[in-house]
This record gives C-alpha cells, sequence and structure tokens, in this order.
C-alpha cells in the first residue's frame, strides 16, 4: 500500500535539518575544545595513533582538495603504519557540511567501513581506521592511498567498456550477495545492517521536487537535451520511491555511477560509501548502466549485463532473481539516474559541467527508451 500521507516525509526532514542545524552550531560553540581535529591541517600524530591502533610519529600532508568533504593525502612515520594514506573529513564550508549533514554523509560512510567493508574483501578499498563526534558531527576516514597502487578510475566522459561493465555488475552482485541473508525485514536498530534505510524515507525527498523544477527551468535556456522528459517523475517522486522499494531488500551502494568505481588487477570495486541504503537491487543496477555506459551499448547490452549481475548475485550467496521481473524493475528503477543527473547538473559544483551534462543526456535517453514514465504511471 503506498504511503499518501505527506506529513510523515515534511515530519523527517524537519527533524533532519533541526539535527543538522544543532550539530553544527555545536562544532561552531564547543568544537575547538573537543579532542577531535577541525582540519586537515589539525591531524597529528597522536590522534592518528588512535584512529589507526597504530604508533604513528610524524604525519605530513602530501596534497588534498575540498568539496562535499576534505579529502587530503598523508605521509606517515610510524610503526608499521602504511608510507601514505587517503583521508577524508568534514567539508570546510558550514553550506556544504549542512548538505552531508542533510544527507548523513559521514555517519553512513563510517558505519560501512566499519561494520559492512571487511566482509567485501577487495572489491573495496581497504580502510585503517574511522572516527566520528556524534556531538559535533566531525569525522575522520583513513583509507589506502591507491594512487600509489595500479588502479584506474573511470569517468561518465570516458564510458565504460561491456567487459568492465561486467565486472561492475559482478561488485554489485557480491555486495547485494554478501548480506542477503542478514538483512533485517524492516528498517530499525543499531547493529551492522539495521540502520540502513530506504531511500522513500530519505529526509531531503521532500525537497527533490522542487530542486528538479528549478533545474529544469535553468538546463531548458543553456542546453539542448529535453529535460522535462521525465516531470512526471519528479512530481510524483515520493510515491513512485515508495513503489520502488516494494520487494526484498539489500545492501545498496546508492551512488554507483563511473566516478564511484576503480578497476585494479583486471577487477572492478566501488568507492564513496557516503549515501548506503537498503532496497531493491534494481536501484544500484539502473544507476549504474545508464549513467556508466553510451546509450547505444546499453541498449545492446543491458539484459545480458543483468544476467551477469544474477549469476555474481547467486554466486555471493544471494538468491536467483526472476530475469523478466528485474527487467522490469530496472526500467522503473531508472528514475534515480535522471533525478541524480538533473540535479547534478542543474546545481553545479558536484562536477565538471560536461561531465555532468553528458551523465543528463544518458539518463534522459534512458527514461525514454526503457519507457519509465509509462512503466510507473501504470502501477504507482
Amino acid at each position: 500500500m503506498l504511503e499518501n500521507n505527506a506529513i510523515a516525509p515534511i515530519a523527517r526532514l524537519g527533524a533532519h535539518v533541526a539535527g543538522g542545524v544543532l550539530r553544527v552550531a555545536t562544532d561552531a560553540t564547543l568544537g575547538g575544545l573537543r579532542a577531535f581535529p577541525r582540519s586537515v591541517d589539525e591531524l597529528d600524530a597522536a590522534f592518528l595513533s588512535r584512529v589507526l591502533r597504530r604508533h604513528v610519529e610524524q604525519v605530513r600532508r602530501l596534497d588534498g582538495a575540498d568539496g562535499t568533504s576534505c579529502r587530503a593525502r598523508l605521509a606517515l612515520v610510524g610503526d608499521d603504519v602504511p608510507e601514505t594514506v587517503f583521508v577524508k573529513m568534514p567539508a570546510a564550508t558550514v553550506a556544504t557540511r549542512m548538505l552531508g549533514e542533510l544527507a548523513r554523509l559521514a555517519e553512513t560512510e563510517c558505519r560501512f567501513y566499519r561494520w559492512l567493508a571487511p566482509d567485501l574483501g577487495d572489491g573495496v578499498p581497504r580502510c585503517h581506521g574511522t572516527a566520528f563526534d556524534d556531538l559535533t558531527g566531525r569525522y575522520i576516514v583513513v583509507l589506502e592511498d591507491m594512487s600509489v597502487t595500479d588502479c584506474v578510475f573511470p569517468d561518465t566522459l570516458n564510458p565504460l567498456s561491456a567487459d568492465q561493465m561486467t565486472g561492475v555488475m559482478r561488485a554489485l552482485g557480491q555486495l547485494h550477495g554478501t548480506f542477503a541473508d542478514r538483512m533485517p525485514v524492516k528498517p530499525g536498530g543499531a547493529g551492522p545492517l539495521g540502520w540502513l534505510s530506504p531511500p522513500s524515507t530519505d529526509p531531503a525527498n521532500p525537497l527533490t521536487p522542487m530542486l528538479m523544477r528549478k533545474s529544469a527551468e535553468k538546463l531548458s535556456r543553456c542546453t539542448d537535451i529535453d529535460v522535462y522528459r521525465g516531470q512526471y517523475l519528479w512530481e510524483h517522486l515520493q510515491q513512485i520511491a515508495v513503489f520502488n522499494d516494494r520487494g526484498r531488500h539489500f545492501v545498496l551502494h546508492g551512488d554507483s555511477h563511473p566516478g564511484n568505481t576503480y578497476f585494479r588487477a583486471g577487477r572492478a570495486g566501488l568507492l564513496d560509501w557516503q549515501v548506503v541504503r537498503r532496497g531493491h537491487p534494481s536501484r544500484d543496477l539502473a544507476y549504474t548502466l545508464v549513467l556508466g555506459m553510451t546509450t547505444e551499448e546499453r541498449r545492446e547490452r543491458q539484459r545480458e549485463l543483468l544476467d551477469s549481475y544474477r549469476e555474481a548475485l547467486v554466486e555471493a550467496g544471494g538468491p536467483e532473481l526472476d530475469g523478466a521481473e528485474l527487467f522490469e524493475r530496472y526500467r522503473q528503477n531508472a528514475v534515480y539516474s535522471y533525478v541524480s543527473a538533473l540535479a547534478t547538473a542543474g546545481l553545479g559544483g558536484m562536477q565538471t559541467e560536461n561531465i555532468a551534462l553528458e551523465g543528463l543526456r544518458r539518463a534522459v535517453a534512458a527514461i525514454d527508451d526503457l519507457q519509465t514514465v509509462p512503466a510507473l504511471r501504470s502501477s504507482v
């Protein structure tokens, strides 16, 4: 039964915003008094020793960049510590931090690396340690420095080949299958999987239609992309999200676009675990296939790639999914590729303009040839 009550999403948004504001305000007031670094430059040997649980003697910053988080490479000297590491910490600006608080990016990634990553082996970056301050929202994730390994990092402008996409499908199959038998029937709880929530309960959902409309208005004036092709999708997004959340749930990556994939020693892996969710696997699959390949190759190869995923899911301990049903769910879940691409291109700042617009072109083409709107209109 679909959720018709609009009060619950608004209430979740209000509570979430209030919690985020409280954390940011508390950090501004008390953050300097707490024993938690507030920037990469404040990371010292003593703090990193506690996070890594190994003695660190010296720390030196090598490089870094700011975005939705502050990211940097550090050189370490100490007892059995890696020579270099990659660290993620809160964004430098209050506005960006609030966006992170709204999506709970920091808590999600820290929980993922603490509780889920160890079971995924080489399919994720190695984590050396995490720390999270619940009072202020400050955090640190210390990962392996993948820049010193033989890795390939794709992006939307360099679409994945069919062979590469087969690897990503297998990586998603491993993720979904690994935790298939451990997923609680309903969300709730603080354990390794109980904290995961479905996309239909995301606090930011009430804001998304407004963002889609503003993005469409902006992009329709400066691009030749038919951005209004999916207007029905943003106008009914909450109902669609509830509908698409039906069925058995799995652990979802939540943001598996090409920029969050990598290839090492012939194996595909996934990066940036900030929006991990629980839900139907077709959400990850549609997002990955639509944004990761050229439209022409996706149309030609999507069914066999979904079959590769189904095989990998079983090999990882998951159930055997019906191919026809999975393809139908895939058609319906293409909505998220469109919504994400439209927001990214319209808001700007998260990706370079050419990458964002190419992703939007692929997403608009996908909801067209997959007939996503009719598939949802007839069901929602």
